[in-house]
């Protein structure tokens, strides 16, 4: 009898926790997140700075202060590590950029992919060496928008999230780094440390409402 007891309470408190997680609304939710890129934004000792002072320095940020700019209109914060060679993407301009990346979901704190170094990876029974090619994604400029789609053919994102769109965080950083070839000894592709809210990530981000950290390199294709 006292075993049984027993199994039954601990019964009523597995219904009583899922319960309490499916019971979690979409505002508790949001504020796990910001709780969850404060943590993240504390403990890697990140000094915030705001779109004035960015803009006062050049559109830059000091890597030596480890500075990340707030962008108030995406809630995506940027700390830009290279400004990279050649140009910025022209109005009407199409191209194709090539990636290096990693993705970090920051709630979990849990690697989620990577091609920046070798990393493999089992995704549906099935292992993927994620370090043979970079990501290449579609972009067109209209104006102050961007938009872009993964190139499904090597498309590690795609593979993983299951959708050819570009996170909005991603395309955020176009407005202020160059895109080019390296052509001379000294040329350095343009690389980027972001925080992406829910809102602006991938689809699987949005329907957990998780935020993720990336580094990500932007090199426009041949």
């Amino acid at each position: 009898m006292k075993k049984t007891y027993s199994l039954l309470l601990l019964f009523v408190g597995i219904l009583f926790l899922t319960s309490c997680k499916k019971d979690q609304t979409y505002s508790d939710l949001k504020e796990a997140e910001r709780d969850a890129i404060n943590h993240f934004i504390e403990n890697n000792g990140i000094k915030v700075i705001g779109e004035a002072q960015f803009i006062n320095q050049g559109e830059t940020t000091n890597l030596d202060r480890n500075e990340f700019v707030l962008l108030e209109r995406s809630a995506v914060y940027m700390q830009i590590v290279r400004k990279g060679t050649g140009s910025k993407i022209k109005d009407k301009e199409q191209v194709e950029i090539l990636c290096r990346f990693l993705e970090l979901n920051i709630k979990t704190d849990s690697l989620l992919v990577r091609n920046d170094i070798y990393y493999g990876g089992y995704i549906n029974n099935v292992f993927y060496d994620f370090s043979k090619s970079p990501e290449k994604m579609s972009v067109q400029r209209s104006g102050s928008t961007y938009t872009a789609s993964f190139v499904q053919d090597n498309s590690w994102m795609y593979i993983l999230h299951g959708s050819s769109t570009v996170p909005a965080g991603w395309l955020v950083p176009l407005s202020y780094i160059n895109l080019g070839r390296l052509v001379n000894e000294d040329d350095e592709i343009a690389k980027v440390r972001l925080i992406v809210p829910h809102s602006q990530g991938t689809v699987d981000a949005s329907a957990g409402v998780y935020p993720c950290y990336y580094e990500i390199t932007y090199e426009r294709d041949i």
